[in-house]
């Protein structure tokens, strides 16, 4: 173990460390939360109408600088959303990239259209914008660039291609609330953007989703199929086959109290990710995403674990585990699922999205986590790493 850790830590603490169960993630209420869902139940206004629901979407548009935010029920449902509102369709093709979540391809197959599984950088680990350029073909209609674990894809390369072929961006910001490109927050490059407040994620809503946009047309669009395609002028009257999509208010209560503190939360991230590149910079095989010098807002500190592979990863995750240190491999790539092996989803081998699968390893990220428990999730990583990778 790191001499750090030997010398701030007696026999006791790390006996003490290691019988508490550190959690790879966990929500983090510190501000409005209780008040405002209070306030939402006393008021009667639980569903899908409430006056939190507007100022949540109201404030969390203005503060990405964007005109429109559509709150949705959660993050695939705003991806899905955001693909049904821009026209895509059976026949259309939708290039993803193959390391995400898999919500990403499978919101595009809800609308019987084909992700196209497209390689990512083997530095930045998002989707390579190269290897956009060899995906497109005449059917293609739109690009969902992912900021993967909260860090920022190469969107100005992607605007271009994107504007070159007249494809629509819709960017996948699940795991990336308040990250930046070059100062500019992602979630404001894309045609619309989507985001997940699920319970683990950066702010959280319990379950819920956002979309954002500066288009009006959209936005209406938006607005008109979550709501089951009722026509906005006339009560019950349907123009449009829609979705139940809304969010309640009680949900976006929680979420006005979290965007109260979103910068506090992403300071705290800030802090997280510091400690463990100190902690683990000794092992030249343990490996962090390039940032490019954008600001990761560290969804997941993730890691790749030079050499391994994919049973040796887990190896190591059963390692930690012992040591009641919770992680996580990273995504597997979607053309591994059984549903996906068809070659019409693929373009190239993708390579380097398989390395960094059977590399990946997510540690334990939560605002309060403290740094006495990164040393510890630190040295014990450094030593399995050293333990199983000869």
């Amino acid at each position: 173990m790191p001499d750090s850790f030997l010398k701030r830590n007696n026999r006791r603490q790390r006996k003490l460390m290691s019988e508490q169960r550190i959690q790879i993630a966990r929500p983090s209420f510190l501000g409005n939360e209780k008040k405002y869902v209070l306030d939402a139940l006393e008021s009667g206004w639980i569903s899908s109408i409430g006056p939190y629901i507007d100022r949540f979407e109201r404030e969390f548009a203005s503060y990405h600088g964007m005109k429109h935010a559509i709150a949705t029920h959660n993050g695939t449902i705003a991806l899905h959303l955001a693909l049904s509102a821009s026209g895509i369709s059976t026949g259309h093709e939708v290039i993803v990239p193959d390391l995400t979540f898999i919500a990403t391809s499978n919101s595009v197959r809800y609308c019987n259209a084909i992700p196209i599984l497209t390689d990512v950088d083997p530095d930045d680990w998002n989707i390579n914008p190269g290897c956009i350029r060899e995906a497109i073909s005449p059917v293609t209609k739109a690009i969902i660039p992912v900021h993967l674990y909260g860090n920022p894809a190469r969107m100005n390369e992607i605007m271009k291609i994107a504007g070159e072929h007249k494809l629509m961006v819709i960017e996948d910001c699940a795991e990336a609330t308040g990250a930046l490109l070059q100062g500019r927050k992602v979630g404001t490059f894309g045609h619309i953007s989507c985001f997940s407040f699920f319970g683990n994620k950066i702010m959280t809503t319990g379950e819920g989703g956002m979309c954002l946009t500066n288009d009006d047309e959209l936005a209406e669009r938006m607005r008109i199929l979550r709501d089951h395609g009722m026509n906005r002028k006339k009560k019950y009257w349907y123009d449009n086959l829609g979705f139940n999509y809304r969010m309640t208010n009680m949900q976006a209560a929680v979420g006005l109290a979290q965007l109260e503190q979103l910068d506090s939360l992403l300071a705290s991230r800030d802090a997280i990710l510091r400690q463990y590149k100190e902690k683990l910079s000794s092992c030249e095989g343990i490996v962090f995403q390039e940032t490019h010098g954008n600001r990761n807002v560290n969804w997941l500190v993730t890691v790749r674990l030079k050499g391994m592979g994919f049973e040796t990863r887990d190896v190591v995750i059963s390692e930690l585990s012992r040591n009641n240190i919770d992680s996580r491999p990273v995504f597997y790539p979607i053309h591994f699922m059984s549903f996906y092996k068809d070659s019409a989803f693929m373009r190239g081998e993708n390579l380097n999205s398989i390395a960094i699968a059977g590399e990946g390893i997510s540690l334990p990220t939560y605002v309060g986590l403290e740094e006495e428990k990164i040393d510890y999730i630190a040295a014990c990583l450094i030593k399995a790493y050293e333990k199983y990778s000869l």
